[in-house]
C-alpha cells in the first residue's frame, strides 16, 4: 500500500481535535494535533504523538511540560491557526494554568509534565501525568476524512 492509502484509511477514524502548548524560554507555543489519548486512571496519563520534524517536538523536551486543550465545535479558527493554516499573522488567546499556556475557553485544557516518552517510527509519543484540568460545557470540534466537523444533534427514543 502506498502513504495516500494508508493516511485515508486513518482518516475514516473521526477525532476530536487539540491543540498542544508548552512554554519554552517564556514563549508561548502551540501547534494542532489530533493524535491524543488518555492512557491510565492511576496515575493519571495521557499521550500525544509529535512528528520528528514538529518543531513543537524540542520545546516540549525541554520544558518537560505540556497542555492538551480540546477544542469546542467554535474553535476551528483557534486550530487553524495553530495549524499554520491561516494567512494573516494573529495571535492566539491564550492563559496559563500552573506556569503552562492554555487555549482559553477549550473545553478542556488538561496540564501535564512529561512522564516518559517513546521514539515510534517519525514520531515520538510523550505520556504525560496530568496536574491540572480546567473544563468547561459545549461540544467538541471533529476532524473526519481531513476535514472539520461538529458532532450531530441525536434525538434519544
Amino acid at each position: 500500500m502506498d502513504d495516500r492509502t494508508f493516511r485515508n484509511a486513518m482518516g475514516k477514524f473521526a477525532t476530536g481535535v487539540t491543540v498542544i502548548t508548552t512554554d519554552h524560554g517564556g514563549e508561548s507555543h502551540g501547534m494542532t494535533a489530533n493524535a491524543f489519548m488518555s492512557v491510565s486512571l492511576n496515575p493519571r496519563l495521557v499521550v500525544v504523538s509529535i512528528g520528528e520534524k514538529a518543531r513543537m517536538l524540542e520545546k516540549i523536551r525541554e520544558s518537560g511540560k505540556f497542555a492538551v486543550n480540546i477544542l469546542s465545535e467554535q474553535q476551528q479558527e483557534v486550530s487553524m491557526l495553530f495549524a499554520g493554516q491561516l494567512k494573516e499573522k494573529r495571535e492566539a488567546d491564550l492563559d496559563t494554568v500552573q506556569g503552562v499556556p492554555v487555549v482559553k475557553d477549550a473545553l478542556a485544557n488538561v496540564v501535564c509534565k512529561v512522564y516518559g516518552t517513546q521514539i515510534v517510527g517519525d514520531h515520538t509519543l510523550f505520556i504525560g501525568e496530568v496536574e491540572d484540568i480546567v473544563l468547561r460545557d459545549g461540544k467538541p470540534l471533529t476532524f473526519y476524512e481531513g476535514k472539520y466537523g461538529k458532532l450531530a444533534e441525536t434525538q434519544l427514543i
